[in-house]
């Protein structure tokens, strides 16, 4: 009786071990619930050992050493051997390539993301984030001692583009002190560094968060999730964020694994109150529009690397049309306000070229590459310092815009304290064209002059939406910025606007006058200050000998 007390009480012992502190997924597929199981039964049989002690209890040793041994023979060969059959590349890579779904061809990539405005251009990246959020959590001594800012996920909040993180437990003390939850999240604009908000209140209601990573006992959020049903379901992907209401949530991926013990694809989200702890969970097509991402980051790099991986199968030992993913990948918004995972594809080998990019929607996975040749993340970012590599600044992981209808990296470029100090564009398609200013104003009008200076490959004529006027011209002056005179000119009839061009848009520029009759084409927008895209004085004609 004894023994079996305590055979019993182990096995209870270390099953709950197990399941409350790993929480293995117990589902074909995963491996941690039978490397758990192994240990168990390896004990049960030390402990068993232990009471031998005379000739019949050694037999039935014996018996119960067989029945063990086999059941430790039969889970080490699920843990390790099965995995390896029904996952290896070598017979599945047909699988691999098609796990990421169809890869849609792109003709027009304006068609998919819409010219944005110089207020939305993102230029706050998530370090910065860091270094602002913990500024203003540094400002407040006492709720700076208690906690610490959690990890930054860019989200679209009505339409606005911000970084938010959550405030987190600092310790086991502190967690104790307040377990009703920290107080609040932190929100900083990625377009406005100055834009940074503490919110520790919604509609009048406290933020509290209770559930989250890193807790202590139950208000741990995987454990939460575990043992609220989720015991036979794989999760991953733990991102913060809040709805349209400002009310936070923790958005988690389910996923299952479609090769073997491989080949992780999400199949849908739930979606946790940080204060109350309920769940819900969506698929994904019904998860709730605010939702930016059910796609992880990892799992789609992984998809893509393996499209291109294995195009030709798993022998191709000459690289034979590989690709490959650039390094690093990003979060951009299209015309529709979704999200897509951006990233270059460059040709296995190539480290400075780009065959195209990607864009995969971050809740459905839809695919589009655009065979677009131009320049990898990296190569830009070295030709945005190089322009201004006395200054020693650093730029930022580029993000892809669509400025006035051409495919183009946006970074900040950042001094040794992480300030931002200037924006710098760089073409995609050519990263010798880069546009460097004092703000995001000030580099567009430097790319644009970029863009059109004589001999650039990209035609002006690509920019969209282009509106002409003939007028006269009421005031002209110049201003000599960063190495660059632009001209700055008032036209008749256009009280309101002020129109800007430099003379590699026309040598006509300089030589302009009060009173002269011009012809100027310009990019239609809705700010004061409008960039000429062409430029022709009428009252001077100039010909060829």
């Amino acid at each position: 009786m004894k023994k079996i007390t305590l055979l019993g009480g182990t096995t209870i012992l270390l099953t709950f071990i197990i399941l409350y502190f790993m929480h293995p997924t117990i589902a074909y597929g995963f491996n941690a619930w039978s490397m758990g199981l192994t240990c168990i039964i390896i004990v049960l049989m030390i402990f068993e050992s232990g009471f031998s002690r005379n000739k019949l209890a050694n037999k039935q040793i014996s018996k119960f050493n067989i029945a063990g041994s086999v059941a430790v023979l039969l889970l080490l060969l699920y843990t390790f051997v099965l995995p390896l059959i029904t996952s290896t590349a070598v017979l599945r890579s047909g699988a691999y390539r098609d796990l990421i779904g169809e890869v849609k061809m792109g003709d027009d990539f304006t068609e998919q993301v819409a010219p944005i405005s110089t207020e939305e251009i993102r230029i706050v990246d998530q370090l910065t984030a860091n270094r602002l959020g913990d500024k203003v959590l540094g400002s407040i001594p006492s709720l700076g001692s208690q906690a610490f800012l959690g990890e930054f996920s860019i989200q679209n909040v009505k339409g606005e583009l911000f970084w938010v993180a959550p405030l987190l437990h600092s310790g086991f003390f502190k967690w104790n002190n307040n377990k009703e939850g920290t107080p609040g999240y932190v929100m900083v604009s990625a377009s406005n560094e100055r834009d940074v908000r503490l919110v520790q209140d919604v509609n009048g209601k406290p933020v509290r968060i209770k559930y989250q990573p890193g807790a202590f006992f139950n208000s741990d959020l995987s454990r939460h999730i575990y043992f609220n049903g989720y015991m036979t379901k794989g999760y991953t992907d733990y991102s913060f964020e809040i709805d349209d209401e400002g009310k936070p949530y923790w958005i988690i991926t389910l996923f299952d694994r479609s090769i073997g013990f491989a080949g992780e694809d999400a199949t849908g989200v739930i979606v946790v109150d940080v204060e109350t702890g309920d769940i819900k969970e969506y698929g994904i097509t019904d998860a709730p529009k605010w939702i930016d991402r059910i796609q992880p980051e990892k799992f789609i790099t992984k998809q893509l690397d393996d499209w291109g991986e294995f195009v030709h199968g798993y022998f191709n030992f000459s690289n034979e049309n590989k690709l490959t993913t650039t390094r690093g990948i990003s979060l951009v918004y299209g015309s529709d306000d979704r999200s897509y995972w951006y990233t270059g594809l460059t040709s296995v080998g190539s480290d400075e070229g780009t065959v195209g990019f990607v864009l995969v929607d971050t809740r459905t996975k839809e695919t589009v590459w655009y065979k677009q040749v131009g320049a990898t993340e990296q190569a830009a970012r070295l030709s945005a310092m190089g322009k201004v590599q006395e200054k020693r600044y650093v730029a930022s992981f580029p993000i892809t815009y669509n400025i006035t209808g051409i495919p183009t990296y946006v970074m900040s470029l950042k001094d040794n304290a992480g300030l931002i100090k200037m924006i710098a564009m760089v073409s995609v398609e050519d990263y010798t064209i880069v546009g460097v200013g004092n703000n995001i104003k000030e580099a567009l009008r430097a790319y644009k002059n970029s863009l059109n200076s004589k001999g650039n490959s990209i035609s002006t004529g690509s920019f969209n939406e282009a509106q002409t006027i003939n007028a006269l011209v009421e005031r002209i002056s110049n201003d000599i910025r960063n190495g660059n005179t632009n001209y700055y000119m008032m036209l008749e009839g256009h009280p309101h606007k002020l129109f800007v061009g430099s003379s590699l848009v026309s040598g006509e520029l300089p030589i302009t006058q009060k009173g002269d009759s011009v012809m100027v084409k310009f990019d239609e927008n809705a700010t004061e200050i409008i960039d000429i895209v062409s430029f022709d004085n009428l009252n001077v004609d100039l010909k060829k000998d």
